[in-house]
């Protein structure tokens, strides 16, 4: 264990992917801006160290929906995209302002599912996140939900952005994907319902068993991704040749941990398939 966890030291290309339940104050479902402030020093102080960073941000239809004083999660598309439109500036907003108290340039990049399905549009994307790094700024990488369609049946979208962010670490090449989760990575079964559940330190392949474990469930009343999203994501990431780590949002301080070694998280090794394609995930 401490060989593999001892390579993550060395990572040069980081995504880091928080979702909507890490950045809201669970009584009120607005923003943490506590936390978002530390999340954001912690990824300057990453790229300060030399490493290329890229934040995938939810958040975007809560924010939204908070803004306008909605008290519930929005029902049909059309309200979801309007949501999505208010809050997606409001957050874009937000990140700016803290990314520019740390003297760093925050970058908004909104993806769309077609995007990635054309090789031309994502090599185009590719060469736009290269561009802003070698810029020294930071991309904001979210799905543009305000065009985007049939989000239920994901048909158009990609239906979650712990699926965006690996599909995003795999194109461009990074070194790892980092899962900022509301729990502390992978375990056996929901240790929320079995307090039995053993958690898994380490997946060096995900096999049938490992995907059965995962549940289509999510602990908040904000965000869309559960367990099984995640390990979709892992099989992007692992495939494409990106490490990944599962681990606990709202420890933000796990982020370094896992960059100094440290046995944090769930870890899934990658394996570089030179067959896997990967539209066949998209």
């Amino acid at each position: 264990m401490g060989n593999v966890r001892e390579a993550l030291k060395t990572k040069k290309r980081i995504v880091v992917k928080i979702g909507s339940s890490s950045l809201m104050h669970p009584e009120t479902d607005r923003l943490n801006l506590l936390k978002i402030e530390k999340l954001v020093r912690i990824l300057v102080d990453m790229k300060n160290s030399g490493k290329d960073v890229v934040l995938v941000s939810s958040g975007a239809i809560a924010v939204g929906r908070n803004t306008i004083g909605m008290h519930r999660r929005p029902e049909g598309l059309p309200e979801k995209q309007a949501c999505a439109a208010i809050g997606q500036a409001k957050l874009m907003m937000v990140y700016q302002k803290i990314f520019a108290e740390y003297n760093t340039v925050a970058a908004q990049v909104l993806l769309t599912k077609s995007v990635m399905l054309n090789d031309e549009s994502r090599k185009n994307a590719e060469n736009t996140f290269n561009e802003l790094m070698k810029m020294g700024a930071i991309p904001v990488v979210n799905e543009n939900d305000t065009i985007s369609t049939s989000e239920i049946e994901q048909v158009q979208t990609f239906g979650d952005n712990d699926r965006l962010s690996a599909i995003v670490a795999s194109i461009i090449q990074a070194d790892l994907l980092v899962l900022l989760s509301d729990i502390d990575g992978m375990y056996t079964d929901d240790p929320n319902k079995n307090p039995g559940a053993k958690f898994i330190s380490l997946v060096e392949h995900i096999s049938d068993d490992l995907i059965h474990m995962g549940k289509e469930s999510s602990g908040s009343g904000v965000g869309t991704g559960g367990m099984a999203a995640k390990i979709i994501a892992a099989k992007i990431a692992n495939n494409s040749g990106v490490d990944m780590v599962i681990t606990n949002g709202n420890k933000l301080d796990n982020i370094q941990a896992i960059m100094n070694g440290e046995e944090v998280g769930t870890l899934f090794l990658r394996h570089q398939d030179q067959s896997f394609d990967l539209l066949e995930l998209i």
